[in-house]
């Protein structure tokens, strides 16, 4: 069986961080998702609100640096929650349980949509982000946990190959 679900959009309000009784974290957060179609009669694109919940290390990353308006992007599990209402009926909700959240967008265009940054990270005065991949030497990236090339790589750590299959090392 699977059950496996990634969304991307934007929060419709700041996450809200509780506690069980236990004191294991969990976040509730709803994210605005658009649909990638419109009606059948041309009208425009509608959006879908999407419940979501995180536990643990999760629920406290989101609390910490997404805001209402932030691009998020949670990967998880839909979960139908069973619960019964206050006059008696049975209702059930759909949920997605976030196993790993990622922000959607860098902090240049996160700061271009909002006058305050909040939600903002990295360097301030930086000229490209750094996801985690490869830099080129000497140019300014902040840092969001990856791994950035040293400004200087010495050169007799690499072999240059000529375009000869022989060399190839298969």
């Amino acid at each position: 069986m699977l059950n496996h679900i990634v969304i991307m959009g934007r929060l419709t309000r700041d996450p809200e961080l509780r506690r069980t009784g236990s004191g294991i974290a969990v976040a509730s957060f709803s994210v605005a998702v658009d649909r990638d179609f419109g009606g059948r009669d041309g009208s425009e694109r509608e959006t879908d609100f999407i419940d979501c919940v995180a536990w643990r290390q999760t629920g406290e990353f989101v609390s910490k640096y997404f805001t209402k308006g932030s691009m998020i992007v949670v990967s998880g599990r839909l979960q139908i929650r069973n619960w019964v209402d206050k006059d008696g009926g049975r209702r059930r909700n759909a949920e997605v349980v976030a196993d790993n959240v990622y922000f959607g967008e860098s902090k240049r265009s996160s700061d271009a949509g909002s006058a305050s940054g909040a939600g903002s990270y990295g360097n301030p005065g930086a000229q490209t982000p750094n996801y985690g991949g490869f830099s080129a030497p000497g140019a300014q990236t902040p840092n969001y946990g990856g791994y950035s090339a040293p400004a200087s790589a010495p050169a007799s750590d690499f072999a240059m190959l000529e375009d000869d299959d022989a060399q190839l090392p298969f």
